[in-house]
């Protein structure tokens, strides 16, 4: 009561934060008639001082008015579309670090251009990710004009781009790139081996589009590079022949709604028999009882035209929020290899894991994240939670209209798609566009064959057809359209009423003429030959572009009149999706800008949300209500159930979310501090800055630094290895301060072992003086070879340092794998499995960082001649640009995997038990090192 109280005085935060947006809104449009009288010259120069005065202190906020102003005058005469005033408080929200919800229709790519031109002022780029290649290449070169008119310039990320393309468009003002290739790029960088190839910059600004699908529906599977194991995939095959003959039930027990099958005790006996195994579940046939299961999952639980395709030989994944075929990526855990068997197809390879981060921690790195949707307020408080984003709900431009009508539900699916193809039958007969949702390519098929019954004329769009989205969308809303359609999240492309003129321009005389690009040893003439012959093609374009638009123009313009008539374009749900935001995002193709239309969704007891998620309270309310086969039901009460079997999924699949992350997090830290070392060694004598960025504890805020690494700085951190390397024998072989527990002849053959050294210790009277002992004759070693090998040396430490890093955290991430899949059982001894993987996770990778100190001291010692020296950097250098072309090469998979074969150097030996490094930062967060904070107090003790 208190509560609404308050928000009828104040208001709420939205309505709060949207009056004061209104008062920027009116600064800015004070500045429009200033803005009208510049000439188109002025544009370019405007931006350059902008540019000068925010490098000379002034802050983005003082500049935004400015800014926002000539953005909107730009759009106006580039592509003739002025910004709303709604589209400036988005802009606004944008710019602040907010998610701006926005209805479909109302502009979120015109809008995104105002916060990105701001915040690229800064010099530090802008990255707008979107949910495919298909609208990061269209936004990239439509908004792109209105970039190159200011003075900026853009760049597009797309799949098959080279690592010297890549570099030049992130280096662009604003560059633009599809989730998963800002995601890949990331880790693909912190895997070179050189700072030069880097393609990314910081990470500084990221505008996320549909960002409820990219952070909230994409985020169950987290980004993976991976290169194959030399595992047989023979056992995939016979396992196949088995899975078919069991039955339902008797065999095993399928739970849709958990999606997880098992085997019961007569299915177990069964395949035991035809597999001829003593005993399934005995450790020696641990392999045999992974791929028997993953055979009952890909033919229980993976549907063919719905969960997959096969597409020239190939078993390819089908984005089930999008309906888009996902090319190259795969299942992991030989998942994909059992669908593949199942299909009959050639079988892959499983992998090894080399990279890996979740959704969530990547967008997290940046300094400042925001994201526009159509639909995120449901999503609000995972929003608030994980990526520490405010959702703002922004009004519409004009008042919406469409009408959206109650569900209705029959008995059975046959009734359903017969009910809405007469449905669709009667609306196509006046005139009226109807765009047709479906789940699943399969459901899209059947519904097309309903409706060639009816002999009603339409187009489908799935996966199957996916080079024709943007075209079959874009004139979704002429007279008599009918369109089918797998899920509308992510197509980007308006739906126009009557047809969309711009589009149908485009492919009428093709994309807009670019600007020549220099060619190297061109000369002068050559050049102004170049540029003249474009500015003639531009002129013919433009000439033929605009006159085509105009006669498109006035057709869509008529015919826009008469579909209005008619009632606007009506949206045909056929079925209900898990995410009500889905539902939400085909719904609200309809009614844009104060267009009329209407919705509604026909839905059946045999549909999977029903059947699976709608448990008895449907079926009683079906009973209650006394439904006969033949019978619809339309009640307010029945659209509640189904919502509320919406909200119980939603809530599952943020629970796995959740899961994910907080086991992610875990490898988080440890990432960050294996590609900060990285980087590190990497940038020794590069002469680069390493830009790095710190989260303050109090504020929260990102703090940035930057460094640059000389050769006497990498000397320095090669000799703390040395040092830390030397604490961690003496701690084996020395456990304590009484001589009396020492181990002096281990020490001295270790010695030998590890540095090469032939030392004796019989006359040591302390740990400290064996320490130093050892130090010295080391750093003596190390000081003759710098000297007698010069850079060549350091050179070659560097190359090596990097391969001993690269293998054993390569080792780390399967043992990290390892953990994880056998973590669950420790739950049976009343311990939390997330805190056990914290624990040894964390005791794993002390170890690592010992063992990766110890493994390249002992190399480093080993360096003799300057020809081995020379051939040694060589070898390593050619296994690194090899390793490089096929992290290049390699396939994205899902849950996120690319496919990569690697170099396997020798196996590492382990070190002897956790323990922080000297030379590590202190675990206590003081930022300082270890042997400088609380090691110091323990080494007194």
């Amino acid at each position: 009561m208190i509560e609404w109280t308050l928000k009828k005085l104040i208001g709420t935060k939205n309505e709060r934060e949207l009056k004061k947006a209104r008062h920027k809104v009116a600064r800015v449009n004070e500045l429009e008639s200033k803005m009208r009288e510049l000439k188109d010259e002025d544009f370019p120069t405007t931006t350059a001082r902008l540019k000068q005065e925010v490098a000379n202190g002034r802050s983005l906020d003082d500049v935004l008015f400015e800014a926002f102003a000539l953005t909107r005058e730009a759009a106006r005469r580039v592509i003739g579309q002025r910004h709303y005033d709604v589209q400036l408080i988005g802009g606004m929200f944008l710019h602040e670090g907010n998610i701006a919800e926005m209805r479909t229709g109302e502009g979120k790519t015109l809008t995104a251009t105002l916060p990105s031109y701001l915040n690229a002022l800064s010099g530090r780029g802008v990255h707008v990710v979107t949910v495919n290649d298909y609208l990061a290449r269209r936004d990239s070169e439509w908004m792109g004009r209105i970039y190159r008119f200011m003075g900026m310039n853009t760049g597009c990320i797309l799949h098959d781009l080279t690592d010297k393309q890549r570099q030049d468009a992130y280096r662009r003002d604003i560059t633009y790139g599809q989730n998963n290739e800002f995601g890949f790029d990331y880790l693909r960088d912190n895997m070179k081996f050189r700072l030069q190839d880097y393609v990314q910059r910081e990470l500084n600004y990221a505008i996320v589009d549909e960002v409820d699908s990219i952070l909230i529906d994409e985020a169950r599977t987290p980004l993976i590079i991976s290169g194959p194991t030399e595992d047989s995939t023979d056992k995939y095959y016979r396992v196949d022949q088995v899975i078919p003959g069991l039955v339902p039930d008797q065999d095993y027990t399928l739970d849709e709604k958990a999606r997880s099958v098992s085997l019961t005790d007569d299915g177990i006996e069964k395949l035991q028999q035809r597999l001829g195994v003593g005993n399934l579940y005995d450790p020696g046939e641990i392999e045999t009882l992974h791929h028997v299961e993953q055979g009952l999952r890909a033919h229980t639980l993976y549907k063919r035209d719905k969960d997959y395709v096969v597409k020239d030989g190939e078993v390819m994944i089908v984005d089930e929020f999008t309906g888009r075929l996902m090319p190259g990526r795969r299942w992991s855990d030989g998942l994909h290899q059992a669908v593949e068997a199942k299909e009959k197809v050639k079988i892959e390879n499983e992998n090894q894991t080399l990279a890996t981060i979740s959704f969530q921690n990547y967008f997290r790195m940046y300094s400042k994240l925001s994201g526009m949707t159509g639909t995120a307020d449901t999503e609000a408080e995972e929003f608030a939670k994980i990526y520490n984003l405010d959702v703002r709900v922004i009004p519409t431009n004009r008042a919406m209209v469409r009408k959206d009508l109650e569900d209705v539900v029959y008995k059975t699916e046959r009734e359903k798609f017969e009910a809405a193809a007469k449905e669709i039958a009667e609306l196509h007969k006046k005139g009226q566009p109807v765009l047709v949702g479906t789940v699943s390519i399969a459901k899209s098929e059947v519904v097309s064959n309903f409706l060639k019954k009816e002999g009603v004329p339409h187009n489908v769009l799935n996966a199957k057809q996916h080079q024709r989205e943007a075209d079959i969308v874009a004139q979704a809303g002429r007279k008599g359209a009918v369109t089918i359609s797998t899920n509308m999240a992510g197509r980007g492309t308006d739906i126009l009423l009557g047809g969309n003129a711009e589009v149908m321009t485009k492919g009428a005389v093709g994309p807009e003429p670019q600007p020549p690009e220099p060619v190297e040893g061109e000369t002068p003439e050559q050049a102004e030959a170049a540029k003249v012959a474009y500015e003639q093609q531009h002129a013919e374009w433009k000439k033929l572009h605009d006159e085509t638009l105009a006669k498109f123009t006035e057709q869509t313009k008529a015919e826009r009149t008469e579909v209005m008539n008619i009632g606007g374009l009506f949206i045909l749900g056929t079925e209900r999706h898990e995410s009500r935001r889905i539902d939400n995002q085909l719904r609200g193709r309809a009614g844009r800008q104060g267009d009329p239309g209407g919705s509604r969704f026909f839905l059946s007891l045999e549909d999977d949300l029903m059947r699976i998620f709608g448990s008895e309270r449907i079926t009683s309310l079906m009973e209650r209500l006394g439904m006969e086969e033949g019978e619809v039901i339309e009640h307010t009460w029945l659209s509640r159930a189904i919502e509320g079997a919406q909200k119980r999924v939603e809530g599952h699949n943020f629970d796995i979310r959740k899961n994910l992350l907080e086991y992610d997090d875990v490898m988080n830290q440890q990432r960050r501090t294996i590609y900060k070392l990285r980087r590190q060694v990497l940038a020794a004598g590069a002469g680069i800055p390493l830009i790095e960025y710190d989260e303050d504890k109090k504020t929260k805020a990102k703090i940035r630094s930057e460094q640059t690494v000389s050769w006497a700085d990498f000397k320095e951190m090669v000799l703390d290895s040395l040092e830390d390397s030397i604490v961690q024998l003496t701690d084996t072989y020395l456990p304590t301060k009484n001589p009396a527990t020492w181990d002096l002849e281990a020490l001295q053959r270790n010695v030998k072992d590890v540095y090469d050294l032939n030392l004796s210790f019989e006359a040591a009277g302390d740990r400290e003086t064996v320490e130093n002992d050892v130090y010295k004759a080391a750093e003596k070693v190390i000081t003759q070879r710098e000297q007698e090998f010069g850079e060549d040396f350091l050179r070659f430490l560097q190359y090596r340092y990097l391969a001993t890093i690269d293998q054993l955290w390569k080792d780390h991430l399967l043992a990290m794998d390892h953990l994880r899949q056998g973590i669950g059982l420790r739950g049976y001894g009343q311990k939390d499995p997330k805190q056990e993987y914290k624990k040894e996770g964390y005791n794993g990778f002390i170890q690592m960082l010992g063992a990766i100190k110890t493994q390249f001291v002992s190399q480093m010692m080993r360096v003799q001649a300057r020809a081995n020296t020379a051939e040694e950097t060589a070898r390593i250098q050619r296994q690194m640009a090899q390793r490089q072309k096929q992290a290049h090469e390699g396939r994205a998979t899902e849950e996120g995997k690319l496919d990569e074969a690697s170099v396997a150097p020798k196996a590492p030996a382990k070190a002897d038990g956790p323990r922080v490094g000297r030379n590590d930062p202190c675990p206590c967060g003081s930022g300082r090192k270890y042997k400088k904070c609380h090691g110091a107090a323990e080494a007194n003790v």
